[in-house]
């Protein structure tokens, strides 16, 4: 499985680069050391001349990638996505029986996240903890409709139908697959967000994990158990 995500390339909308970063050495380089800088100083005091002074570049080489930090994030977050979509299809695709593929599915996606020696420039531990605290913000915009039409969110959203499919083979009669996919999305974030921050509201801890909990949960609302 390493040499084959080794061949990898993350399926991105070319509409969020000016260039493609994963095209050369500098391209690769400002996605690396921007997660970096995102991750330490927060994405409200990012600015690519503090990137390009990072990097030893001018701030305007990295305007030949990527027309505003905007776009930068929602391009880090469609990495992100495309990356843990690889990883649930390949945990997944020879699973036959439904309840035990929805359960991994559900642990592939509230997992804590490790690094992926596949992909030398892309720190995906760092990565998850900026989707973490950041993601919401490529989205709460007055522009997120004309960007959803853009297709910025089409692996995000793909994502959320390929959960959906996955609880609707558990239980057809459950009438909103769509609703707790996207509930089970945007919760392992904010459970793990909680956890480092304000971890008396929540019930995941060292001992609990998010996974564990979404799978309870889960399991509890749909009209059947998890194997195992």
């Amino acid at each position: 499985m390493d040499r084959l995500m080794q061949s990898i390339k993350m399926d991105i909308n070319e509409k969020l680069y000016v260039k493609d970063p994963e095209s050369s050495t500098l391209g690769k380089k400002i996605v690396e050391q921007g997660i970096l800088l995102i991750y330490e100083i927060g994405f409200e005091c990012f600015t690519f001349k503090k990137l390009g002074a990072r990097i030893g570049s001018n701030e305007s080489s990295i305007y030949r990638y990527f027309e505003n930090k905007h776009k930068m994030l929602l391009y880090l977050a469609s990495w992100y996505w495309g990356w843990t979509e690889y990883k649930l299809v390949f945990a997944t695709h020879s699973i036959s029986d439904s309840n035990e593929k929805l359960k991994k599915a559900l642990e592939i996606l509230a997992q804590t996240v490790e690094e992926d020696k596949s992909f030398t420039h892309v720190n995906e531990v760092v990565l998850n903890k900026i989707v973490i605290s950041e993601y919401s913000k490529s989205y709460l915009t007055k522009e997120v409709d004309n960007e959803n039409k853009e297709g910025y969110f089409t692996i995000y959203k793909r994502l959320v139908d390929r959960l959906s499919e996955m609880i609707a083979a558990v239980d057809p009669e459950y009438p909103y697959p769509l609703s707790l996919s996207s509930m089970v999305m945007e919760g392992t974030l904010h459970q793990f967000f909680l956890q480092e921050h304000f971890p008396a509201l929540t019930s995941c801890n060292d001992k609990v994990t998010p996974a564990e909990y979404f799978v309870d949960l889960i399991f509890r609302t749909l009209k059947t158990k998890p194997n195992g």
